[in-house]
């Protein structure tokens, strides 16, 4: 048997090349390169049109569901004759919204600033509030953050809010003299310098958005688990169970001197 090592031997030699030879060597000749621009020109694909057209249906008749109804126009009004504008319709209504929901889980809750201005997306109508209306208002997956503060945290908070103008707010009233905050009231209190206070904001402005530096170096933090869109779903859902429509006020929880 011992004449079948050559053969063996010349089969492993004759691999070797032949691996080599086999891997493949590509240079690129030629390049081609279109554009295809995606405006009202284009013709609509029929078969993309079918799979998603049953989605879209649903999605209408959901986003057109009426869950509430409003006495009044919520504008988005941050300026009036050219000056920032302390407080709103819209403002308070999403802020004493996102309170009353908040304090379902947490009683203790001292005052909330659950947005920033530019937080708040869009007007709400008079007459029906739909379901995309919300959606609209508030497009983002903000989560409610409760956090206690320490009195430098909570001051730092009032002068960001004196200092902007006035941001939405629920349970705390402060007069704003020299973009400085006065006359402070929190739960229909004067404001105790000397006191841990817990706050409500959501997790984007916890998180420094808007230039919010307040929320850094909390005593405590806890996540509620609820989202701020979710949050007013189910209050305006609530009011409209109970007979009740949306009626926000002005209030003059913040003034300007």
């Amino acid at each position: 048997m011992k004449h079948i090592h050559p053969i063996k031997k010349y089969l492993i030699l004759g691999a070797i090349p032949l691996m080599f030879s086999c891997s493949s060597h590509y240079a690129v000749v030629k390049s081609n390169r279109t554009e295809y621009n995606m405006n009202g020109n284009q013709a609509a694909d029929s078969a993309v049109i079918k799979t998603y057209l049953p989605y879209k249906i649903k999605m209408d008749q959901e986003m057109n569901t009426v869950i509430g109804h409003s006495d009044e126009l919520m504008e988005k009004l941050d300026k009036k004759d050219g000056k920032p504008v302390q407080e709103n319709l819209l403002r308070n209504f999403f802020s004493d919204a996102i309170f009353h929901e908040a304090l379902k889980y947490d009683s203790t809750i001292d005052f909330a600033m659950p947005s920033t201005n530019g937080g708040i997306r869009v007007a709400l109508p008079k007459g029906d509030i739909k379901l995309s209306n919300i959606f609209e208002v508030m497009p983002f997956e903000n989560e409610m953050m409760v956090y206690v503060l320490s009195p430098a945290a909570v001051q730092n908070l009032l002068d960001y809010i004196a200092k902007t103008g006035g941001q939405p707010v629920a349970n705390l009233r402060m007069k704003i003299v020299n973009d400085k905050p006065t006359e402070v009231m929190i739960n229909g209190k004067p404001l105790d310098p000397n006191k841990n206070y817990k706050v409500l904001t959501s997790d984007y402005v916890a998180e420094g958005g808007d230039n919010v530096q307040s929320f850094k170096n909390p005593i405590e933090k806890k996540i509620i688990g609820v989202r701020m869109r979710d949050a007013l779903i189910t209050y305006i859902k609530e009011n409209q169970a109970a007979g009740k429509t949306i009626n926000p006020k002005l209030d003059g929880r913040i003034t300007k001197d």
